[in-house]
């Protein structure tokens, strides 16, 4: 079916989900080694909710961590003492978006505002090298940018993301998405921020822009989103897509989610 946004067209059979697969009995993506997303039969009674089992039908509970088991979207209350919900950020869930793919820099490489845990050999994503990545694509009316970083070998939707070995951005990088009017990053990064940096978060306070946990974020930064360990293959090459940014109904901070991009006719 051929569907139109705003000027433009795309057929929705022409979908690619970049969300990695939560798969509860297989390989799983995992940051900061925290207990694997997982389920199991929900027993009440003589009721068991396995067929293998005995039971009439298969019904399981599950247990996840949005923000490290798997593809998830975040939204300001992940910074804030006020609970702030995702649902209540994700207005619209269908965006046009840029996708780029960046080529991490040394942090001795780079004279651009890293926080003060980064390394010498930290791999950095430059405002520089986004700046050179838009620059031919041109993404006025774009809301949404979808960030591959290089190299993108399959094992990104299984890693396990419990060193600092990861890239991150650098403020300046941040600083140009908010110049640039991008309200959502979809990155396939386990955080824009350094996995360890002491709890500064100093990416995801600029992108929000909050300083403080106790303050009150403006009405700009409650609908903004950030999705992280997304999967781009290399199948979609960078341009502007149509996205469709799925998530559950979750009053929370977070929720897993399932990013779409659809190619435009």
């Amino acid at each position: 079916m051929r569907l139109k946004f705003g000027n433009h067209s795309f057929d929705t059979a022409s979908g690619v989900s970049i969300a990695i697969p939560l798969d509860f009995g297989g390989k799983q993506v995992n940051a900061w080694d925290v207990p694997r997303a997982s389920s199991f039969a929900t027993e009440a009674g003589e009721l068991i909710g396995d067929t293998r089992r005995g039971g009439s039908c298969n019904f399981e509970a599950y247990t996840l961590i949005p923000h490290c088991n798997g593809t998830h979207t975040e939204c300001v209350g992940h910074i804030t003492m006020e609970r702030v919900s995702i649902s209540d950020c994700l207005k619209d869930p269908l965006m046009l978006a840029a996708l780029v793919t960046l080529q991490p820099t040394r942090a001795t490489a780079t004279s651009e505002a890293l926080t003060d845990k980064s390394c010498d050999a930290d791999n950095i994503l430059t405002a520089n090298s986004l700046r050179d990545a838009v620059s031919s694509l041109g993404i006025d009316e774009v809301s949404a940018l979808v960030i591959r970083t290089s190299p993108n070998d399959s094992s990104k939707t299984h890693r396990l993301y419990n060193d600092d070995s990861a890239p991150y951005f650098s403020k300046d990088c941040i600083q140009l998405i908010n110049d640039l009017g991008i309200k959502h990053i979809i990155c396939d990064l386990p955080s824009i921020d350094r996995m360890n940096d002491g709890g500064s978060l100093l990416n995801h306070r600029t992108f929000w822009n909050l300083n403080d946990p106790s303050d009150s974020p403006d009405s700009v930064s409650r609908e903004k989103t950030i999705t992280e360990l997304a999967y781009i293959p290399e199948s979609l090459p960078d341009g502007i897509y149509v996205l469709d940014l799925q998530i559950p109904h979750f009053v929370a901070d977070a929720a897993p989610s399932r990013p779409i991009l659809f190619s435009i006719e």
